[in-house]
Protein backbone atom coordinates (compact mmCIF):
# COMPACT_ATOMS: atom_id res chain seq x y z
CA UNK A 1 0.00 0.00 0.00
CA UNK A 2 1.46 3.31 -0.96
CA UNK A 3 1.98 6.35 1.24
CA UNK A 4 -0.91 8.61 1.53
CA UNK A 5 -1.80 12.02 2.81
CA UNK A 6 -2.30 12.14 6.73
CA UNK A 7 -4.84 14.96 6.62
CA UNK A 8 -7.35 12.60 4.72
CA UNK A 9 -8.07 9.54 7.74
CA UNK A 10 -6.70 7.06 5.52
CA UNK A 11 -3.16 4.62 6.85
CA UNK A 12 0.18 5.62 5.96
CA UNK A 13 2.92 2.61 5.44
CA UNK A 14 6.21 3.01 6.17
CA UNK A 15 9.44 3.10 7.77
CA UNK A 16 10.94 4.74 11.11
CA UNK A 17 13.87 6.25 11.72
CA UNK A 18 15.33 3.90 14.33
CA UNK A 19 18.60 2.83 16.11
CA UNK A 20 19.47 -0.64 16.87
CA UNK A 21 22.48 -2.97 18.14
CA UNK A 22 22.34 -6.21 15.41
CA UNK A 23 23.49 -8.58 17.90
CA UNK A 24 19.99 -7.41 20.18
CA UNK A 25 18.18 -7.73 16.90
CA UNK A 26 19.36 -11.25 16.33
CA UNK A 27 18.29 -12.41 19.52
CA UNK A 28 14.93 -9.97 19.58
CA UNK A 29 13.74 -12.15 16.27
CA UNK A 30 14.53 -15.64 19.07
CA UNK A 31 12.63 -14.21 22.12
CA UNK A 32 9.99 -12.15 20.84
CA UNK A 33 8.56 -14.48 18.43
CA UNK A 34 7.48 -16.96 20.73
CA UNK A 35 9.62 -19.77 21.92
CA UNK A 36 9.94 -18.69 25.22
CA UNK A 37 6.70 -17.80 27.13
CA UNK A 38 5.42 -14.43 26.44
CA UNK A 39 2.65 -12.14 27.65
CA UNK A 40 0.93 -9.50 25.56
CA UNK A 41 0.26 -5.79 27.47
CA UNK A 42 -3.09 -5.06 25.15
CA UNK A 43 -4.39 -2.53 27.33
CA UNK A 44 -4.26 -0.04 29.74
CA UNK A 45 -2.22 -1.36 32.82
CA UNK A 46 -1.83 -4.27 31.39
CA UNK A 47 -3.89 -7.76 30.03
CA UNK A 48 -6.18 -7.39 33.37
CA UNK A 49 -5.76 -3.73 33.48
CA UNK A 50 -4.66 -4.01 36.88
CA UNK A 51 -0.66 -3.17 37.04
CA UNK A 52 0.12 -6.77 37.46
CA UNK A 53 3.13 -8.28 35.13
CA UNK A 54 2.82 -11.91 35.21
CA UNK A 55 6.08 -13.21 33.11
CA UNK A 56 8.40 -14.75 35.22
CA UNK A 57 12.18 -14.76 34.15
CA UNK A 58 12.79 -11.37 34.76
CA UNK A 59 16.00 -10.04 36.19
CA UNK A 60 16.17 -9.22 39.82
CA UNK A 61 18.64 -6.44 39.34
CA UNK A 62 20.21 -3.90 36.36
CA UNK A 63 23.77 -4.44 35.17
CA UNK A 64 24.77 -1.02 35.76
CA UNK A 65 23.24 2.39 35.82
CA UNK A 66 21.83 2.60 32.33
CA UNK A 67 19.40 -0.36 30.89
CA UNK A 68 21.07 -1.96 27.72
CA UNK A 69 18.07 -0.85 24.66
CA UNK A 70 17.12 -3.52 22.28
CA UNK A 71 15.62 -0.28 20.28
CA UNK A 72 14.55 3.36 19.96
CA UNK A 73 11.62 4.54 17.34
CA UNK A 74 11.08 8.31 16.73
CA UNK A 75 8.00 9.52 18.10
CA UNK A 76 6.43 13.24 18.28
CA UNK A 77 4.85 14.50 21.70
CA UNK A 78 2.30 12.72 23.84
CA UNK A 79 0.91 11.29 26.98
CA UNK A 80 -0.12 7.81 25.87
CA UNK A 81 1.63 5.12 27.14
CA UNK A 82 2.98 1.98 24.57
CA UNK A 83 0.84 -1.37 24.65
CA UNK A 84 1.83 -4.62 22.94
CA UNK A 85 -0.18 -7.14 21.24
CA UNK A 86 0.70 -10.18 18.67
CA UNK A 87 4.04 -8.88 18.53
CA UNK A 88 3.21 -5.49 17.08
CA UNK A 89 3.52 -2.03 19.93
CA UNK A 90 0.90 0.77 19.86
CA UNK A 91 1.32 4.40 20.51
CA UNK A 92 -0.29 7.92 19.90
CA UNK A 93 1.21 11.00 19.11
CA UNK A 94 0.69 14.60 18.01
CA UNK A 95 2.10 16.64 15.05
CA UNK A 96 2.45 20.29 14.68
CA UNK A 97 3.56 21.26 11.70
CA UNK A 98 2.48 22.11 8.96
CA UNK A 99 -0.98 21.18 10.34
CA UNK A 100 -2.22 19.92 13.63
CA UNK A 101 -2.82 15.63 13.02
CA UNK A 102 -2.86 12.90 15.79
CA UNK A 103 -1.81 10.00 15.04
CA UNK A 104 -1.94 6.26 15.76
CA UNK A 105 1.14 4.12 15.89
CA UNK A 106 2.09 0.58 15.12
CA UNK A 107 5.66 -1.17 15.37
CA UNK A 108 7.16 -4.33 15.23
CA UNK A 109 8.10 -5.24 18.46
CA UNK A 110 11.34 -7.12 17.37
CA UNK A 111 13.15 -4.09 15.69
CA UNK A 112 11.33 -0.84 16.23
CA UNK A 113 10.52 -1.19 12.35
CA UNK A 114 6.95 1.34 11.86
CA UNK A 115 4.52 -0.97 10.29
CA UNK A 116 1.73 1.71 9.34
CA UNK A 117 0.28 4.65 10.47
CA UNK A 118 -3.16 6.25 10.68
CA UNK A 119 -3.27 10.27 10.68
CA UNK A 120 -6.43 12.53 10.95
CA UNK A 121 -6.88 16.50 11.43
CA UNK A 122 -6.83 17.07 15.09
CA UNK A 123 -6.83 20.64 16.74
CA UNK A 124 -6.62 21.04 20.12
CA UNK A 125 -9.33 23.58 22.34
CA UNK A 126 -7.04 22.42 25.65
CA UNK A 127 -4.56 22.21 27.85
CA UNK A 128 -1.46 20.47 28.38
CA UNK A 129 -1.49 20.12 24.51
CA UNK A 130 1.42 17.65 24.03
CA UNK A 131 -0.61 14.74 22.54
CA UNK A 132 -2.94 12.53 22.82
CA UNK A 133 -3.72 11.14 26.19
CA UNK A 134 -5.34 7.37 26.03
CA UNK A 135 -3.35 3.51 25.82
CA UNK A 136 -4.96 2.08 22.77
CA UNK A 137 -6.56 -0.65 23.48
CA UNK A 138 -6.03 -3.70 21.03
CA UNK A 139 -8.73 -7.21 21.33
CA UNK A 140 -9.50 -9.50 18.95
CA UNK A 141 -7.31 -8.32 16.11
CA UNK A 142 -8.71 -4.72 16.61
CA UNK A 143 -7.28 -1.79 18.14
CA UNK A 144 -9.10 1.07 19.77
CA UNK A 145 -7.46 4.14 19.89
CA UNK A 146 -9.18 7.23 21.60
CA UNK A 147 -7.73 11.00 20.79
CA UNK A 148 -7.51 13.66 23.33
CA UNK A 149 -10.27 15.43 21.48
CA UNK A 150 -12.22 12.65 21.21
CA UNK A 151 -11.87 11.52 18.19
CA UNK A 152 -12.63 7.33 18.32
CA UNK A 153 -10.89 4.67 16.10
CA UNK A 154 -11.32 1.08 15.14
CA UNK A 155 -8.55 -0.19 13.54
CA UNK A 156 -7.79 -3.23 11.85
CA UNK A 157 -4.93 -4.12 14.07
CA UNK A 158 -2.33 -5.48 11.52
CA UNK A 159 -2.61 -3.16 8.54
CA UNK A 160 -4.28 -0.29 10.60
CA UNK A 161 -6.85 0.17 8.22
CA UNK A 162 -10.31 2.18 9.48
CA UNK A 163 -12.86 -0.26 10.69
CA UNK A 164 -14.92 2.02 11.60
CA UNK A 165 -14.48 5.88 13.08
CA UNK A 166 -16.12 8.30 15.67
CA UNK A 167 -15.75 11.93 14.89
CA UNK A 168 -16.81 14.71 17.42
CA UNK A 169 -18.46 17.36 16.13
CA UNK A 170 -20.30 14.76 13.78
CA UNK A 171 -21.25 11.94 15.79
CA UNK A 172 -21.51 13.19 19.22
CA UNK A 173 -20.84 16.71 20.83
CA UNK A 174 -18.33 16.77 23.96
CA UNK A 175 -18.39 18.64 27.45
CA UNK A 176 -14.56 18.51 27.10
CA UNK A 177 -12.38 18.30 30.08
CA UNK A 178 -10.16 21.29 30.40
CA UNK A 179 -7.04 18.67 29.83
CA UNK A 180 -8.49 16.88 27.69
CA UNK A 181 -10.00 13.74 26.91
CA UNK A 182 -7.83 10.90 28.48
CA UNK A 183 -9.72 7.91 29.35
CA UNK A 184 -8.13 4.43 27.91
CA UNK A 185 -11.35 2.43 25.97
CA UNK A 186 -12.17 -0.47 27.75
CA UNK A 187 -13.33 -3.78 25.75
CA UNK A 188 -16.11 -5.84 27.74
CA UNK A 189 -17.63 -8.68 25.43
CA UNK A 190 -18.85 -6.81 22.51
CA UNK A 191 -18.56 -3.61 23.70
CA UNK A 192 -16.26 -1.09 23.35
CA UNK A 193 -16.83 1.30 26.31
CA UNK A 194 -15.18 4.71 26.93
CA UNK A 195 -15.76 7.81 29.41
CA UNK A 196 -15.76 10.97 26.84
CA UNK A 197 -18.40 13.25 27.95
CA UNK A 198 -20.88 13.02 25.03
CA UNK A 199 -23.55 15.78 26.54
CA UNK A 200 -26.60 15.29 27.20
CA UNK A 201 -26.45 12.14 29.09
CA UNK A 202 -23.36 10.32 27.70
CA UNK A 203 -20.57 10.57 30.28
CA UNK A 204 -19.60 7.37 29.56
CA UNK A 205 -20.91 5.14 26.29
CA UNK A 206 -20.26 2.21 25.06
CA UNK A 207 -20.11 1.19 21.18
CA UNK A 208 -20.65 -2.25 19.39
CA UNK A 209 -16.91 -2.90 18.65
CA UNK A 210 -17.41 -4.37 15.07
CA UNK A 211 -19.55 -1.65 13.99
CA UNK A 212 -18.97 0.87 15.99
CA UNK A 213 -23.02 1.42 16.08
CA UNK A 214 -24.04 3.52 19.81
CA UNK A 215 -25.42 0.60 21.99
CA UNK A 216 -26.00 2.82 25.35
CA UNK A 217 -24.59 6.01 26.90
CA UNK A 218 -25.19 6.54 30.68
CA UNK A 219 -24.83 9.32 32.78
CA UNK A 220 -24.72 13.71 32.72
CA UNK A 221 -21.67 14.10 34.66
CA UNK A 222 -18.65 15.70 33.12
CA UNK A 223 -16.05 13.60 32.62
CA UNK A 224 -12.56 12.90 34.35
CA UNK A 225 -9.63 11.06 32.81
CA UNK A 226 -9.99 8.12 34.92
CA UNK A 227 -10.24 4.88 33.16
CA UNK A 228 -12.59 2.37 33.85
CA UNK A 229 -12.74 -1.44 34.80
CA UNK A 230 -15.05 -4.03 34.80
CA UNK A 231 -15.73 -6.46 37.78
CA UNK A 232 -18.03 -9.35 38.55
CA UNK A 233 -20.45 -8.45 41.32
CA UNK A 234 -23.47 -10.42 42.19
CA UNK A 235 -23.85 -12.73 39.75
CA UNK A 236 -23.56 -9.95 36.62
CA UNK A 237 -20.82 -7.64 35.09
CA UNK A 238 -20.65 -4.26 36.47
CA UNK A 239 -18.44 -1.21 34.57
CA UNK A 240 -17.07 1.19 37.54
CA UNK A 241 -15.91 4.49 36.33
CA UNK A 242 -14.84 7.36 38.50
CA UNK A 243 -16.52 10.54 36.60
CA UNK A 244 -15.61 14.01 37.66
CA UNK A 245 -18.82 14.02 40.18
CA UNK A 246 -18.97 10.22 41.35
CA UNK A 247 -17.83 6.92 41.58
CA UNK A 248 -20.35 4.58 40.00
CA UNK A 249 -21.18 1.14 38.83
CA UNK A 250 -22.92 1.01 35.50
CA UNK A 251 -24.72 -2.77 34.14
CA UNK A 252 -22.00 -3.95 31.94
CA UNK A 253 -24.89 -4.53 29.41
CA UNK A 254 -26.92 -1.61 29.93
CA UNK A 255 -25.29 1.25 31.30
CA UNK A 256 -27.78 1.46 34.06
CA UNK A 257 -26.81 3.10 37.16
CA UNK A 258 -26.24 0.38 40.09
CA UNK A 259 -25.13 2.35 42.61
CA UNK A 260 -22.93 5.62 43.48
CA UNK A 261 -21.01 7.51 46.02
CA UNK A 262 -20.39 11.44 45.00
CA UNK A 263 -16.39 11.95 45.42
CA UNK A 264 -16.06 15.15 43.28
CA UNK A 265 -13.27 17.79 42.89
CA UNK A 266 -12.90 20.90 44.77
CA UNK A 267 -10.66 23.32 42.62
CA UNK A 268 -11.11 20.98 39.20
CA UNK A 269 -11.61 17.67 38.04
CA UNK A 270 -8.14 15.70 38.86
CA UNK A 271 -9.75 12.56 38.61
CA UNK A 272 -6.90 10.50 37.06
CA UNK A 273 -5.83 7.27 39.04
CA UNK A 274 -7.64 4.21 37.83
CA UNK A 275 -10.46 2.31 40.65
CA UNK A 276 -8.59 -0.55 41.73
CA UNK A 277 -10.36 -3.47 43.21
CA UNK A 278 -9.33 -5.77 45.85
CA UNK A 279 -11.55 -8.48 46.85
CA UNK A 280 -14.56 -6.83 47.64
CA UNK A 281 -13.19 -3.42 48.06
CA UNK A 282 -12.86 -0.81 45.44
CA UNK A 283 -10.42 1.72 46.19
CA UNK A 284 -10.04 5.48 44.51
CA UNK A 285 -7.66 8.39 44.87
CA UNK A 286 -7.19 12.20 43.32
CA UNK A 287 -4.62 14.95 43.74
CA UNK A 288 -6.68 17.86 45.35
CA UNK A 289 -9.31 15.32 46.97
CA UNK A 290 -7.92 12.23 48.74
CA UNK A 291 -8.69 8.95 49.30
CA UNK A 292 -11.96 6.76 49.24
CA UNK A 293 -12.47 3.14 49.96
CA UNK A 294 -16.13 1.05 49.03
CA UNK A 295 -16.57 -1.86 49.83
CA UNK A 296 -18.85 -3.84 47.32
CA UNK A 297 -21.96 -6.03 48.39
CA UNK A 298 -22.22 -9.94 47.45
CA UNK A 299 -25.60 -10.12 47.04
CA UNK A 300 -26.64 -7.14 45.22
CA UNK A 301 -25.32 -4.76 43.03
CA UNK A 302 -24.60 -2.13 45.79
CA UNK A 303 -22.02 -0.78 47.92
CA UNK A 304 -21.30 1.42 50.51
CA UNK A 305 -18.56 3.49 51.83
CA UNK A 306 -16.03 1.75 53.70
CA UNK A 307 -13.69 4.68 54.80
CA UNK A 308 -12.81 8.19 53.15
CA UNK A 309 -9.36 10.01 53.82
CA UNK A 310 -9.84 13.66 53.07
CA UNK A 311 -6.66 16.14 52.95
CA UNK A 312 -6.98 19.85 53.56
CA UNK A 313 -5.21 20.69 50.17
CA UNK A 314 -2.09 19.50 48.02
CA UNK A 315 -0.10 20.85 50.42
CA UNK A 316 -1.89 18.68 53.48
CA UNK A 317 -2.61 15.05 53.19
CA UNK A 318 -3.13 12.80 55.31
CA UNK A 319 -3.52 9.16 53.21
CA UNK A 320 -2.14 9.24 49.45
CA UNK A 321 -3.43 11.79 46.94
CA UNK A 322 -2.01 10.92 43.61
CA UNK A 323 -2.03 13.31 40.20
CA UNK A 324 -0.64 10.97 37.45
CA UNK A 325 -0.15 7.55 38.99
CA UNK A 326 -2.59 4.69 39.99
CA UNK A 327 -1.62 3.27 43.33
CA UNK A 328 -1.75 -1.01 44.14
CA UNK A 329 -2.79 -2.86 46.73
CA UNK A 330 -1.35 -5.58 47.84
CA UNK A 331 -1.71 -8.57 51.02
CA UNK A 332 -3.88 -5.52 52.47
CA UNK A 333 -1.74 -2.42 52.28
CA UNK A 334 -1.99 0.48 49.79
CA UNK A 335 1.09 1.55 47.73
CA UNK A 336 1.59 4.64 46.26
CA UNK A 337 2.52 8.64 45.75
CA UNK A 338 1.01 11.83 46.43
CA UNK A 339 1.31 15.10 45.90
CA UNK A 340 4.85 16.14 46.12
CA UNK A 341 6.52 12.57 45.01
CA UNK A 342 6.07 10.97 48.27
CA UNK A 343 5.94 7.22 48.19
CA UNK A 344 3.14 6.24 51.04
CA UNK A 345 2.13 3.11 52.17
CA UNK A 346 -1.49 2.93 54.14
CA UNK A 347 -3.70 0.47 55.89
CA UNK A 348 -6.46 -1.01 53.03
CA UNK A 349 -8.19 -1.42 56.17
CA UNK A 350 -8.25 1.81 58.16
CA UNK A 351 -6.68 4.22 55.33
CA UNK A 352 -3.69 4.98 58.12
CA UNK A 353 -0.01 6.51 56.71
CA UNK A 354 2.21 3.31 57.52
CA UNK A 355 5.19 4.74 55.96
CA UNK A 356 6.74 7.29 53.80
CA UNK A 357 9.91 7.40 51.21
CA UNK A 358 10.48 10.14 49.65
CA UNK A 359 13.72 8.89 47.61
CA UNK A 360 11.69 6.82 44.74
CA UNK A 361 10.64 10.08 42.37
CA UNK A 362 11.32 13.38 42.48
CA UNK A 363 10.51 15.47 45.13
CA UNK A 364 8.52 18.34 43.40
CA UNK A 365 4.70 18.73 42.64
CA UNK A 366 3.37 16.06 40.75
CA UNK A 367 6.47 14.10 41.25
CA UNK A 368 5.34 10.68 40.42
CA UNK A 369 5.92 6.96 39.20
CA UNK A 370 3.85 4.50 37.82
CA UNK A 371 4.30 1.06 39.62
CA UNK A 372 3.96 -2.33 38.34
CA UNK A 373 3.86 -5.74 40.34
CA UNK A 374 6.27 -8.73 39.11
CA UNK A 375 5.89 -11.65 41.43
CA UNK A 376 7.80 -10.39 44.69
CA UNK A 377 9.35 -7.41 43.28
CA UNK A 378 7.25 -3.95 42.26
CA UNK A 379 8.65 -2.60 39.26
CA UNK A 380 8.80 1.77 39.49
CA UNK A 381 9.18 3.88 36.33
CA UNK A 382 9.29 7.63 38.08
CA UNK A 383 9.40 11.16 36.34
CA UNK A 384 13.36 10.90 35.52
CA UNK A 385 12.86 8.17 33.41
CA UNK A 386 14.46 5.70 35.65
CA UNK A 387 13.30 1.89 36.17
CA UNK A 388 13.61 0.34 40.14
CA UNK A 389 13.03 -2.89 41.06
CA UNK A 390 11.74 -2.95 44.40
CA UNK A 391 10.32 -4.94 47.55
CA UNK A 392 7.44 -3.53 49.41
CA UNK A 393 5.68 -4.17 52.78
CA UNK A 394 3.97 -2.63 55.79
CA UNK A 395 8.04 -2.85 57.01
CA UNK A 396 9.17 0.20 54.20
CA UNK A 397 10.09 0.46 50.85
CA UNK A 398 13.07 -1.51 49.96
CA UNK A 399 15.14 -0.77 46.29
CA UNK A 400 16.59 -3.38 45.00
CA UNK A 401 18.21 -1.83 42.20
CA UNK A 402 17.76 1.28 39.49
CA UNK A 403 18.50 2.20 35.96
CA UNK A 404 17.85 5.03 33.80
CA UNK A 405 15.97 3.90 30.84
CA UNK A 406 14.92 7.17 28.91
CA UNK A 407 14.92 10.78 29.38
CA UNK A 408 13.03 13.51 30.66
CA UNK A 409 11.18 15.89 27.80
CA UNK A 410 9.46 18.99 28.49
CA UNK A 411 7.01 18.44 25.82
CA UNK A 412 4.38 17.01 28.87
CA UNK A 413 5.63 19.39 31.28
CA UNK A 414 7.44 22.69 29.95
CA UNK A 415 8.75 23.19 33.45
CA UNK A 416 11.79 21.82 35.48
CA UNK A 417 13.79 19.87 33.62
CA UNK A 418 11.08 17.66 32.09
CA UNK A 419 9.51 14.17 32.69
CA UNK A 420 8.27 10.68 32.07
CA UNK A 421 5.01 10.88 33.01
CA UNK A 422 3.54 7.84 30.15
CA UNK A 423 2.90 5.02 31.80
CA UNK A 424 5.56 1.44 30.58
CA UNK A 425 4.10 -1.39 28.73
CA UNK A 426 5.58 -4.77 30.09
CA UNK A 427 5.78 -7.92 27.34
CA UNK A 428 7.81 -10.39 26.21
CA UNK A 429 10.33 -10.00 28.82
CA UNK A 430 10.85 -6.31 27.93
CA UNK A 431 9.79 -3.06 28.61
CA UNK A 432 8.48 -0.48 26.48
CA UNK A 433 8.42 3.33 27.52
CA UNK A 434 8.02 6.66 25.48
CA UNK A 435 8.69 10.36 26.15
CA UNK A 436 8.06 13.33 23.51
CA UNK A 437 10.72 12.27 21.24
CA UNK A 438 11.12 8.41 20.72
CA UNK A 439 9.94 4.96 21.50
CA UNK A 440 11.90 2.27 23.63
CA UNK A 441 12.73 -1.01 23.81
CA UNK A 442 15.32 -3.11 26.53
CA UNK A 443 15.41 -6.61 27.20
CA UNK A 444 14.45 -7.64 30.95
CA UNK A 445 14.97 -11.70 30.51
CA UNK A 446 17.12 -12.99 33.17
CA UNK A 447 18.30 -16.18 30.50
CA UNK A 448 19.86 -12.97 28.47
CA UNK A 449 22.36 -12.01 31.06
Amino acid sequence: MGKVSPLNGEVQIGKTAMRTHPLLVATALIVLHGTLPADDWPQWRGPERDGVWRESGIIDKFDGPTAERRWTADLCGGYSGPTVARGRVYVTDRLTEPDEIERVLCFDCRDGRKLWSCAYPCKYTISYRDGPRASVTVDDGRAYALGAMGHLHCLEAASGKVIWKKVPGRDYRIRMPIWGIAAAPLVENDLVIVQIGIASGGCVAAFDKRTGRLRWKALDDPASYSAPIAIDQAGRRVIVCWTGARLTGLDAQTGKLLWQHPFKHRRWIDMVATPVQADDRILVASFDEGALMIKLHHDQPAAERFWLRLGRSEFDTKAIQPMISTPLIIDGYIYGFDSYGQFRCLSAETGQRIWEDRTATSQTRWGTAHLVRNGDNVWLFNDRGELIISRLSPQGYREISRAKLIDPTRGQLNKRNGVTWSHPAFAYKHVFARNDEELVCAPLAAEQR
